[in-house]
């Protein structure tokens, strides 16, 4: 299911399911692209409160951008402004967002131990504290 043709920033091929493949670790992978406003404010709200779920979870977030051939050059400006703490890769072709089966991001899945434990259509003001309750119980 994690098995896609994703580029880091740089436009070197990563295997995504080789990067969260940790046990008992939440991988909270976020799906966004460059000119969608809530999910730019979902990434914001995230990296703000980045650092307390570490202390408190063993978490990894990863953004996923799916801009295309048309807008994947403002991504690596647009994260070097945001100054975002997190690892950032490219779905250009689309394939993960095709092989998860989501129409529209913001889109969030939180994996474990392999498995999708939880997904999250939008979003709303304060959803990274539902967020992070949600990973604690799980």
């Amino acid at each position: 299911m994690f098995d896609a043709d994703l580029k880091d920033i740089q436009g070197n091929s990563v295997s995504l399911k080789k990067e969260i493949q940790e046990k008992d670790k939440f991988y909270v992978l976020s799906f966004w692209a460059t000119w969608c406003a809530p999910c730019l404010n979902e990434l914001d709200s995230i990296n703000d409160v980045y650092q307390d779920w570490k202390k408190e979870l063993n978490v990894e977030v990863v953004a996923i951008s799916t801009d295309d051939s048309r807008t994947i050059s403002r991504v690596k400006p647009l994260i070097n402004g945001k100054g975002w703490d997190f690892t950032v890769f490219l779905d250009t072709n689309n394939d993960l967002k095709r092989k998860l089966g989501f129409q529209s991001v913001p889109y969030l899945v939180i994996v474990k131990n392999g498995e999708i434990v939880y997904t999250q259509n939008g979003y709303t003001p304060n959803s990274e504290v539902l967020l992070l309750k949600r990973m604690k119980k799980l």
